[in-house]
């Protein structure tokens, strides 16, 4: 479903404290940005923001940067962040940031001293199509680009409704140096305790549809590898 243009997102977004306008300016400084030594997480396709608000206001002691490419949806997302922060009793919107940019070019936007220590990707496009399958926020062509700003260790955690996107996903992350820590077909029956879900998630079991999770985690070694091959 298209989302309607919304003449007022953009205004919004210019004036909100907790939204970055040109996040390549940062790269390497996001920890600066912060003003403190907190671990930061990255949501990817963060969308309405149904999901970054009640994780970010529920774990103040860590920094989230959400990313999405469509002004329109972060206007929403900064608005139920202030809604969700106001509820928490939290006056203050200090650990999370905001960014419009295309997500296939965030290795632009964090440097290695970022050292994100955890990314989250929940129902992204899944790219059925062959010759479009690059496109996918789990290929390895992305992976690559993520391991360059990973802290050691780091952990991707991935949610999807999308059997075959899960599938070939397992494969991206194990042929590109993660281990899959955790793993469940059935994510609302598995008795993982630490889930956030998101607008999608809830509308896809309210349809009877499974959710597909897992969470992978980047071997030290791999870390070492891509750091050899940028300095080449």
């Amino acid at each position: 479903m298209r989302l309607r243009r919304k003449p007022w997102a953009r205004p919004e977004l210019a004036a909100c404290p907790f939204y970055i306008d040109n996040p390549p300016e940062l790269k390497g400084r996001w920890q600066e940005l912060f003003g403190n030594g907190n671990p930061m997480h990255l949501e990817l396709g963060c969308g309405k923001g149904g999901f970054i608000s009640k994780i970010a206001a529920a774990h103040p002691q860590i920094n989230y940067i959400a990313v999405d490419i469509k002004s329109e949806v972060l206007g929403l997302a900064k608005r139920k962040i202030e809604a969700e922060y106001a509820a928490s009793g939290n006056s203050e919107i200090k650990n999370i940031k905001l960014m419009s940019q295309n997500i296939e070019l965030i290795d632009n936007m964090l440097a290695p001293s970022d050292a994100i220590e955890k990314i989250y990707i929940n129902f992204c496009n899944p790219w059925p199509k062959s010759p479009y399958k690059k496109k996918r926020l789990t290929h390895g062509k992305q992976l690559v680009k993520y391991k360059t700003f990973l802290k050691a260790g780091a952990q991707i955690w991935f949610k999807t409704d999308n059997d075959e996107l899960f599938r070939e996903s397992i494969k991206y992350f194990e042929e590109n140096g993660f281990i899959i820590k955790y793993i469940t077909q059935d994510l609302h029956s598995s008795g993982f305790t630490e889930n956030v879900p998101t607008e999608h998630e809830i509308m896809f079991s309210e349809e009877g549809i499974r959710i597909k999770f897992l969470i992978a985690q980047m071997e030290v070694s791999a870390l070492s590898n891509t750091n050899m091959l940028k300095g080449l």
